[in-house]
Protein backbone atom coordinates (compact mmCIF):
# COMPACT_ATOMS: atom_id res chain seq x y z
CA UNK A 1 0.00 0.00 0.00
CA UNK A 2 1.13 3.58 -0.65
CA UNK A 3 2.01 5.56 2.48
CA UNK A 4 0.26 8.76 3.46
CA UNK A 5 3.48 10.74 2.93
CA UNK A 6 2.70 11.01 -0.77
CA UNK A 7 -0.76 12.47 -0.06
CA UNK A 8 -1.24 16.21 -0.35
CA UNK A 9 -4.14 17.96 1.41
CA UNK A 10 -5.28 21.53 0.82
CA UNK A 11 -6.33 23.28 4.06
CA UNK A 12 -8.33 26.48 3.56
CA UNK A 13 -9.11 28.73 6.55
CA UNK A 14 -8.48 32.39 7.36
CA UNK A 15 -7.77 31.58 11.03
CA UNK A 16 -4.02 30.99 11.28
CA UNK A 17 -4.30 29.11 14.59
CA UNK A 18 -6.74 26.60 13.10
CA UNK A 19 -4.52 26.05 10.06
CA UNK A 20 -1.49 25.55 12.33
CA UNK A 21 -3.28 22.94 14.44
CA UNK A 22 -4.71 21.07 11.44
CA UNK A 23 -1.35 21.12 9.66
CA UNK A 24 0.42 19.77 12.74
CA UNK A 25 -1.98 16.85 13.17
CA UNK A 26 -1.98 16.00 9.46
CA UNK A 27 1.82 16.14 9.30
CA UNK A 28 1.98 13.86 12.33
CA UNK A 29 -0.17 11.37 10.44
CA UNK A 30 2.03 11.45 7.35
CA UNK A 31 0.21 13.92 5.09
CA UNK A 32 1.67 16.82 3.14
CA UNK A 33 -0.23 20.08 3.65
CA UNK A 34 -0.80 23.06 1.37
CA UNK A 35 -2.28 26.11 3.13
CA UNK A 36 -4.61 28.80 1.82
CA UNK A 37 -6.06 31.72 3.76
CA UNK A 38 -8.32 33.19 1.08
CA UNK A 39 -10.65 31.82 -1.56
CA UNK A 40 -8.50 33.03 -4.44
CA UNK A 41 -5.46 31.36 -2.89
CA UNK A 42 -7.43 28.16 -2.47
CA UNK A 43 -8.54 28.00 -6.10
CA UNK A 44 -5.02 28.77 -7.39
CA UNK A 45 -3.36 26.21 -5.12
CA UNK A 46 -5.93 23.57 -6.00
CA UNK A 47 -5.11 24.05 -9.70
CA UNK A 48 -1.38 23.93 -8.99
CA UNK A 49 -1.12 20.97 -6.62
CA UNK A 50 -4.16 18.79 -7.44
CA UNK A 51 -4.60 17.70 -3.79
CA UNK A 52 -6.16 14.38 -2.84
CA UNK A 53 -8.49 16.07 -0.34
CA UNK A 54 -9.65 19.59 0.60
CA UNK A 55 -10.46 20.86 4.09
CA UNK A 56 -12.50 23.99 3.47
CA UNK A 57 -13.75 26.70 5.83
CA UNK A 58 -17.11 28.22 4.92
CA UNK A 59 -16.35 31.78 6.02
CA UNK A 60 -13.47 33.37 4.10
CA UNK A 61 -12.72 37.07 3.55
CA UNK A 62 -13.16 37.09 -0.23
CA UNK A 63 -15.29 34.06 -1.15
CA UNK A 64 -17.62 31.62 0.55
CA UNK A 65 -16.65 28.02 1.02
CA UNK A 66 -19.75 27.05 -0.95
CA UNK A 67 -18.53 29.05 -3.97
CA UNK A 68 -15.12 27.38 -3.79
CA UNK A 69 -16.74 23.96 -3.47
CA UNK A 70 -18.84 24.63 -6.58
CA UNK A 71 -15.74 25.66 -8.55
CA UNK A 72 -13.83 22.55 -7.48
CA UNK A 73 -16.76 20.25 -8.27
CA UNK A 74 -16.83 21.51 -11.86
CA UNK A 75 -13.38 19.98 -12.32
CA UNK A 76 -12.85 17.27 -9.73
CA UNK A 77 -14.42 14.59 -7.52
CA UNK A 78 -11.78 15.16 -4.82
CA UNK A 79 -13.15 14.62 -1.28
CA UNK A 80 -14.10 17.89 0.45
CA UNK A 81 -14.55 18.37 4.20
CA UNK A 82 -16.32 21.59 5.20
CA UNK A 83 -15.36 23.38 8.43
CA UNK A 84 -18.12 25.58 9.79
CA UNK A 85 -19.37 27.34 12.89
CA UNK A 86 -22.89 27.16 11.45
CA UNK A 87 -24.86 24.41 13.11
CA UNK A 88 -28.15 24.95 11.31
CA UNK A 89 -29.28 21.91 9.34
CA UNK A 90 -30.06 23.99 6.26
CA UNK A 91 -26.44 25.12 5.93
CA UNK A 92 -25.16 21.56 6.22
CA UNK A 93 -27.70 20.22 3.73
CA UNK A 94 -26.83 22.99 1.29
CA UNK A 95 -23.14 22.12 1.50
CA UNK A 96 -23.78 18.43 0.96
CA UNK A 97 -26.08 19.26 -1.95
CA UNK A 98 -23.36 21.23 -3.79
CA UNK A 99 -20.78 18.52 -3.37
CA UNK A 100 -19.23 18.49 0.12
CA UNK A 101 -18.45 14.98 1.37
CA UNK A 102 -18.41 15.70 5.10
CA UNK A 103 -18.99 18.45 7.65
CA UNK A 104 -17.16 19.26 10.88
CA UNK A 105 -18.56 21.85 13.28
CA UNK A 106 -16.19 24.29 14.98
CA UNK A 107 -14.76 23.90 17.55
CA UNK A 108 -13.67 20.39 16.61
CA UNK A 109 -11.32 17.65 17.70
CA UNK A 110 -8.20 17.53 15.46
CA UNK A 111 -8.02 13.78 16.04
CA UNK A 112 -11.59 13.40 14.78
CA UNK A 113 -10.71 15.49 11.73
CA UNK A 114 -7.78 13.20 10.91
CA UNK A 115 -10.06 10.17 11.33
CA UNK A 116 -12.56 11.71 8.89
CA UNK A 117 -9.71 12.42 6.43
CA UNK A 118 -8.51 8.83 6.63
CA UNK A 119 -12.03 7.47 6.15
CA UNK A 120 -12.77 9.66 3.12
CA UNK A 121 -9.48 8.82 1.42
CA UNK A 122 -9.99 5.14 2.12
CA UNK A 123 -13.44 5.25 0.51
CA UNK A 124 -12.09 7.25 -2.43
CA UNK A 125 -9.37 4.68 -3.05
CA UNK A 126 -12.02 1.94 -3.02
CA UNK A 127 -14.26 3.69 -5.55
CA UNK A 128 -15.88 0.84 -7.49
CA UNK A 129 -15.15 0.06 -11.10
CA UNK A 130 -18.17 0.64 -13.35
CA UNK A 131 -20.66 -2.15 -12.61
CA UNK A 132 -21.03 -3.20 -16.22
CA UNK A 133 -19.09 -6.28 -17.28
CA UNK A 134 -18.35 -4.41 -20.51
CA UNK A 135 -17.37 -0.73 -20.45
CA UNK A 136 -16.80 1.43 -23.48
CA UNK A 137 -15.44 4.88 -24.20
CA UNK A 138 -15.61 7.43 -26.98
CA UNK A 139 -18.52 5.80 -28.84
CA UNK A 140 -17.12 2.25 -28.56
CA UNK A 141 -13.70 3.24 -29.82
CA UNK A 142 -12.24 1.56 -26.72
CA UNK A 143 -14.12 -1.42 -25.22
CA UNK A 144 -13.08 -3.46 -22.17
CA UNK A 145 -14.67 -6.78 -21.25
CA UNK A 146 -13.89 -7.42 -17.58
CA UNK A 147 -15.02 -11.04 -17.68
CA UNK A 148 -12.81 -12.09 -20.58
CA UNK A 149 -10.15 -9.42 -19.90
CA UNK A 150 -10.44 -8.53 -23.57
CA UNK A 151 -9.61 -5.01 -24.75
CA UNK A 152 -10.72 -3.81 -28.17
CA UNK A 153 -9.61 -0.71 -30.03
CA UNK A 154 -11.85 0.31 -32.92
CA UNK A 155 -13.39 -3.15 -32.95
CA UNK A 156 -10.08 -5.05 -32.97
CA UNK A 157 -8.66 -6.91 -29.98
CA UNK A 158 -5.38 -5.61 -28.64
CA UNK A 159 -2.94 -7.69 -26.62
CA UNK A 160 -2.01 -6.06 -23.31
CA UNK A 161 0.53 -7.38 -20.84
CA UNK A 162 -0.80 -8.06 -17.32
CA UNK A 163 0.83 -4.88 -16.01
CA UNK A 164 -0.55 -2.78 -18.88
CA UNK A 165 -4.04 -4.16 -18.22
CA UNK A 166 -3.78 -3.43 -14.48
CA UNK A 167 -2.61 0.14 -15.12
CA UNK A 168 -5.44 0.75 -17.58
CA UNK A 169 -8.08 -0.58 -15.17
CA UNK A 170 -6.69 1.50 -12.31
CA UNK A 171 -6.88 4.68 -14.38
CA UNK A 172 -10.43 3.87 -15.51
CA UNK A 173 -11.52 2.98 -11.97
CA UNK A 174 -10.80 6.56 -10.87
CA UNK A 175 -11.82 8.71 -13.85
CA UNK A 176 -10.33 12.21 -13.97
CA UNK A 177 -8.05 11.51 -10.98
CA UNK A 178 -4.42 12.45 -11.61
CA UNK A 179 -2.13 9.64 -10.46
CA UNK A 180 1.49 10.05 -9.50
CA UNK A 181 3.81 7.30 -10.71
CA UNK A 182 4.13 6.06 -7.13
CA UNK A 183 0.32 5.81 -6.82
CA UNK A 184 0.06 3.80 -10.03
CA UNK A 185 2.77 1.43 -8.84
CA UNK A 186 1.03 0.94 -5.50
CA UNK A 187 -2.55 0.68 -6.73
CA UNK A 188 -2.00 -1.11 -10.05
CA UNK A 189 1.15 -3.18 -9.61
CA UNK A 190 1.21 -3.70 -5.86
CA UNK A 191 3.80 -3.21 -3.17
CA UNK A 192 5.72 -6.27 -4.35
CA UNK A 193 6.58 -4.52 -7.62
CA UNK A 194 10.35 -4.53 -8.05
CA UNK A 195 11.35 -1.63 -10.26
CA UNK A 196 11.69 2.11 -10.62
CA UNK A 197 8.81 4.57 -10.72
CA UNK A 198 9.86 5.59 -14.25
CA UNK A 199 8.98 2.05 -15.35
CA UNK A 200 5.39 3.36 -15.39
CA UNK A 201 6.40 5.67 -18.24
CA UNK A 202 7.42 2.67 -20.35
CA UNK A 203 4.14 0.90 -19.63
CA UNK A 204 2.20 4.05 -20.52
CA UNK A 205 4.15 4.45 -23.76
CA UNK A 206 3.32 0.87 -24.74
CA UNK A 207 -0.32 1.28 -23.73
CA UNK A 208 -0.66 4.39 -25.85
CA UNK A 209 0.74 2.57 -28.86
CA UNK A 210 -1.97 -0.04 -28.46
CA UNK A 211 -5.09 1.99 -27.55
CA UNK A 212 -4.53 5.52 -28.86
CA UNK A 213 -5.36 6.61 -32.39
CA UNK A 214 -2.62 9.25 -32.25
CA UNK A 215 0.05 8.69 -29.61
CA UNK A 216 1.20 12.30 -29.91
CA UNK A 217 -2.32 13.49 -29.05
CA UNK A 218 -3.67 10.81 -26.68
CA UNK A 219 -7.36 10.65 -25.75
CA UNK A 220 -7.23 8.03 -23.01
CA UNK A 221 -3.99 8.19 -21.04
CA UNK A 222 -3.27 11.86 -20.52
CA UNK A 223 -0.11 13.35 -19.07
CA UNK A 224 -0.64 15.67 -16.10
CA UNK A 225 2.52 17.76 -16.09
CA UNK A 226 4.37 17.74 -12.80
CA UNK A 227 2.19 14.92 -11.43
CA UNK A 228 1.76 11.85 -13.62
CA UNK A 229 -1.19 10.50 -15.60
CA UNK A 230 -5.00 10.41 -15.68
CA UNK A 231 -7.69 8.77 -17.80
CA UNK A 232 -9.42 10.98 -20.33
CA UNK A 233 -11.99 8.79 -22.05
CA UNK A 234 -15.71 9.57 -22.03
Amino acid sequence: MMTNSSKKILVVDDEIKIVDVVRSYLHHNGYDVVEAYTGKQAVALFERFNPCLVILDLMLPDMTGEDICIQIRKKSKVPIIMLTAKVEEEHILKGLDIGADDYIIKPFSPRQLVARVNALLRRASEEPFPNNDIVSFNLNDLVINKLSMDVKKNGKSVSLTPNEYKILLTLIKHPKKAFTREELISMALGEDFDGYDRTIDSHVKNLRQKIETDTKNPEYILTVHGIGYRFGGD
